[in-house]
């Protein structure tokens, strides 16, 4: 399967190639000739499969194909649940689109919205944003979607996570019900299925990877070192493993920035992103990290989710999310489109069952290193008690003879690194 004998429009095809793509991805070939046949789609795809070209890229044939009959209203609406993600696919739209007579407008909330309202009132085909600013704009008479073709959900899953299931369903209300959905999410849980079933007409479904897994291109380890040490250990880890671009997840936005100003104290460049900065602020952060300007970018959960950075090599999870889906959420913005990636988890004995439920879901043991100075031979069970080591750390003395050595002062080694692959959108 190719672009050119999916059908698709010469201008569409020219900015594919533009961008170094010379063949689909498996969810953008199952879901590109389903979505352009008008049937709704309810498809499962882990961010890094090319999902985003996946609807951008017929959306794009539909409406250059149909009558405009909607005057200057939107004719098709992307929902997505974060400013940055909202901006990803705002940048897919207007590059796969750049040879159409198209005109799209990024909404999202943290930026002045008098300046969102005058390109609406200019009039724009597809409107791209979050939830809460388009109900505001809504609010004020500035967003009619009454004459809407085409509604897209993107990474549904984590919209509901951040509690938008009231503004969707305030959304949907304002659309036509004779529409065309295309519902995109990671996960398909029983709250994911409820929504699923009252805004889609007879959906295709498509899957390209189960629940819950992890792209088979990231190699996962843990290394276990007591709490205090963490801020100790990744910075030898990146001043050893000469890493250029590291995004490292904490659960606190105070932790976020707590941990990028150690860092900078440590000789490493880092930012913070999380949800309490402005939008101009996270832009510039993103930024500076994807120009390599940044070493170390430190986030959160929801600030990251969306994050789109090209041959990300490294994902470091410095803090355990108390979900367990959320593992899979943060290294999935490394090994993606093919590409190899390194995840590294910092785990201390206050995590083990955190680690344990992680390796339940992806339904694999996850290597462990024993580091020189850093890590203790023993481990916290889950009824609390300590110990004599059991696999994880008869694994980890096997990988220490193998090559993670501690050094003379006692101190310690680690890296790793990533290779590159065919490009997919």
């Amino acid at each position: 399967m190719s672009f050119e004998n999916m059908g698709l429009l010469p201008e569409i095809i020219t900015g594919v190639k533009a961008q170094g793509y010379l063949e689909p991805t498996p969810i953008q070939e199952q879901a590109i000739p389903v979505i352009l046949k008008g049937r709704d789609i309810l498809a499962r795809a882990q961010t890094g499969t090319g999902k985003t070209a996946a609807f951008t890229l017929p959306l794009l044939q539909i409406l250059s194909n149909k009558e405009h009959t909607a005057g200057r209203l939107p004719r098709a609406l992307i929902l997505t649940p974060t400013r940055e993600l909202a901006a990803q696919v705002g940048k897919s739209v207007e590059t796969y689109g750049g040879g159409l007579r198209l005109r799209s407008s990024i909404i999202f909330g943290g930026v002045g919205i008098t300046p969102q309202i005058g390109r609406l009132r200019k009039g724009v085909d597809i409107v791209i944003g979050t939830p809460g600013r388009l109900l505001d704009l809504a609010g004020r008479k500035a967003l009619d979607l009454s004459r809407l073709e085409v509604l897209i959900l993107d990474e549904a899953d984590r919209m509901l996570d951040m509690g938008f299931i009231h503004d969707i369903r305030k959304i949907i209300r304002m659309v036509p019900k004779q529409r065309q959905t295309l519902f995109f999410s990671a996960t398909y849980t029983k709250e994911i299925k409820a929504l699923a079933d009252t805004i889609l007409n007879k959906p295709e479904l498509v899957e390209v990877a189960q629940d819950n897994s992890a792209a088979e291109t990231v190699s996962h380890s843990v290394y276990r070192v007591p709490k205090s040490r963490k801020r100790e250990l990744i910075s030898h880890l990146i001043k050893e493993g000469d890493w250029n671009q590291v995004l490292i997840f904490t659960k606190t936005k105070h932790g976020a920035n707590r941990l990028a100003k150690q860092l900078d104290l440590d000789g490493i460049t880092a930012t913070a992103i999380h949800g309490n900065k402005s939008q101009s602020a996270r832009t510039r952060a993103l930024a500076n990290f994807k120009a390599c300007k940044v070493r170390a970018l430190v986030a959160t959960d929801i600030a990251a989710r969306g994050l789109d950075i090209d041959r990300l090599p490294h994902v470091v999870n410095y803090e355990l999310s108390h979900v367990p889906e959320d593992y899979v959420h943060r290294i999935g913005r490394t090994g993606r489109a093919g590409l190899s990636g390194d995840a590294i988890s910092l785990v201390s004995d206050e995590e083990i069952k955190l680690l344990h439920a992680i390796e339940r879901l992806i339904k694999k043991d996850i290597e462990v290193k024993l580091i020189k100075g850093f890590s203790k031979p023993k481990i916290v069970t889950d009824n609390g008690r300590n110990s004599k080591p059991d696999s994880y750390n008869r694994r980890s003395h096997r990988e220490h003879k193998g090559g993670v050595r501690g050094n003379k002062s006692g101190g310690f080694s680690g890296g790793g690194g990533g290779g590159r692959h065919r490009r997919t959108p």
